[in-house]
């Protein structure tokens, strides 16, 4: 296939085989898998060469650990110069409407953007009125914070619950789960909760304890309509206006791009805050729909949250390959995926404040990636992303780590790890960064049937023992690892990393031929629900017939 342009000068097509023929990533392959990954730790200078650490980011980005050398990342490069991912990379930037089927640029990069950026879209510079709209809502949270915007009863505030699912609650709370420490430290005058399961004990549990007269309801949704989001809002908007009557709207704040429908619910226009169609969801939580973190952790830590992030835009933009984070990332994965088999890749934060980061990453990996349609319309002969799943360390080591050690399939690890503590004691803090040094040393070299035998001979096992149990305690290693160490988790940090995964899943889409920033794949159950929910008949099979007669 050869590479042409899409429609309106859109991002080309791609054909990942004959780029991986053309570059040898399969003699590549074959070849370090013959060496193995532990032996490759002694090659000379990989330190140097495998450890990423960017000036002004806050990061170490260790890949020393993944199956890759010199000769495996040249090739790696030729595919991704075969893509034009620099091209790609500045024609997203530039503000083209890379998500074509939906005809919209995609530019979240420019809600965190500063003066003289010069975002556009449709040839209009965007970052006026980003600032404009980023002034306002954090300046109504410090309001909301300090006491000068107060309940109908002119007392302050002392709770926030935020409705919203996907990008509208995944974002938000991770973020603000991830500041957690930072608000133990400085002090929070509200308790911000978050409710988005349509489950109707989401909200029930949200709002256990709460007093409707203290409470600020922040509903999220771009469009109005989410059918989650708004049942949930309606019945909290019920809730407030059983206490508080037609005060009830003083509670009430809005994130939307439907004034008029957030107008209906009671909520003043000076109480929504929107932002463009070039921004989706899940890459929202730079703009108003991370209104809940500024009310819970302050303007202050939300503005070096975006500073974070733009530094790492910067560093995508101006690094050379060889140096480039975002690029490694979305190599490296190619690499696990395309040439060595990997079918999902685990996210073990060794930080309980990342504790949401996973599901966070799940949405907005899978959600970009997890297709099968490329760009020119026709099915992919490729596999796509993998799947995304993680717990915090070290809970995970008394769960899953038995598969990743000795299972039969291979699930590459991201380990995310912050040097200075976030908790009041070091020796517990230096006992957690020693498990996952450790557990990442395990994974790459792992224990030989050998040194089982020996070790278990020194230790007085007779020979029926060992014979009888040596097997079992082999571990083979060769399971890759990245290791990514902050100095601290600061929301600038927070803001880089969250920002580096934006990029990869970018880069992830262009080298696999997807348009990245749809999502018609949560589509077809929603509207099934929704006939479900109307009473349609539709078209059925028997068992869900039957189910649908169990739920009547």
């Amino acid at each position: 296939m050869e590479d042409s342009k899409g429609p309106e000068a859109g991002l080309p097509t791609f054909d990942l085989l004959a780029a991986v023929e053309q570059a040898g990533l399969e003699d590549a392959a074959d070849r370090l898998a013959g060496i193995g990954l532990a032996q490759l730790q002694d090659e000379p200078g990989r330190i140097d060469r495998w450890v990423l650490a960017p000036e002004g980011l806050g990061w170490r980005f260790d890949f020393t650990k993944q199956l890759v050398d010199g000769a495996a990342w040249d090739g790696l490069v030729q595919l991704a110069e075969k893509a034009d991912w620099q091209g790609a990379r500045d024609l997203q930037f530039s503000g083209a409407p890379v998500n074509e089927t939906e005809g919209r640029a995609v530019l979240h990069m420019a809600l965190r953007g500063e003066s003289g950026d010069g975002f556009k879209v449709d040839g209009q510079d965007v970052v006026d009125a980003v600032l404009e709209t980023r002034d306002a809502f954090l300046s109504f949270a410090d309001d909301v914070r300090g006491g000068a915007y107060t309940t109908v009863n002119g007392t302050a505030f002392t709770h926030v619950v935020n409705i919203g699912i996907g990008g509208s609650d995944l974002g938000p709370v991770m973020v603000h789960e991830a500041l957690a420490p930072l608000r133990m430290r400085e002090g929070a005058p509200l308790d911000v909760r978050f409710v988005s399961n349509v489950d109707p004990f989401h909200l029930d549990q949200a709002l256990q304890g709460l007093d409707p007269k203290q409470t600020m309801v922040v509903i999220v949704s771009k469009t109005f309509t989410t059918q989650e989001t708004m049942a949930n809002a309606r019945r909290a908007v019920a809730w407030l206006e059983g206490a508080l009557g037609d005060g009830a709207s003083r509670h009430l704040v809005a994130v939307s791009s439907n004034v008029e429908a957030a107008g209906a619910m009671g909520i003043p226009e000076d109480r929504v805050f929107g932002f463009g169609n070039w921004v989706g969801g899940r890459f929202s939580l730079w703009g108003p729909v991370g209104l809940a973190i500024a009310l819970g952790s302050g303007s202050a830590a939300y503005r070096e949250l975006l500073k974070g992030a733009r530094a790492m835009d910067r560093h995508f933009l101006e690094a050379p390959s060889d140096r480039n984070v975002p690029l490694h990332l979305a190599l490296v994965e190619l690499w696990n995926v395309n040439l060595l088999g990997a079918t999902s890749r685990v996210v073990l934060p060794y930080a309980q404040a990342l504790h949401r980061l996973p599901a966070y990453l799940q949405q907005a990996e899978m959600e970009s990636n997890g297709k099968a349609v490329g760009r020119d319309g026709q099915p992919v002969e490729w596999a796509t992303h993998p799947v995304v799943w993680g717990e915090p360390g070290t809970n995970g080591q008394h769960a899953f780590h038995q598969l990743l050690h000795q299972g039969t399939t291979l699930h590459p690890v991201d380990f995310i790890a912050v040097k200075s503590p976030m908790g009041g004691d070091a020796g517990m803090h230096r006992l957690l960064l020693d498990n996952a040094v450790a557990q990442a040393e395990a994974f790459c070299i792992g224990r030989t049937y050998e040194d089982v035998v020996q070790e278990m001979a020194a230790a007085g096992h007779s020979a029926e023992d060992v014979a009888r149990t040596a097997p079992h305690r082999v571990f083979h290693g060769g399971r890759p690892s990245t290791f990514m160490l902050a100095e601290a988790l600061t929301p600038h940090a927070l803001g880089a990393l969250i920002a580096a995964h934006e990029h990869k899943i970018f880069l992830e889409g262009v080298f696999w031929n997807l348009f990245s920033f749809d999502q018609w794949g949560v589509e077809l159950g929603k509207a099934m629900a929704k006939s479900l929910a109307s009473g349609e008949e539709g078209v059925w099979t028997a068992g869900t017939q039957a189910l649908k007669r169990c739920l009547t």
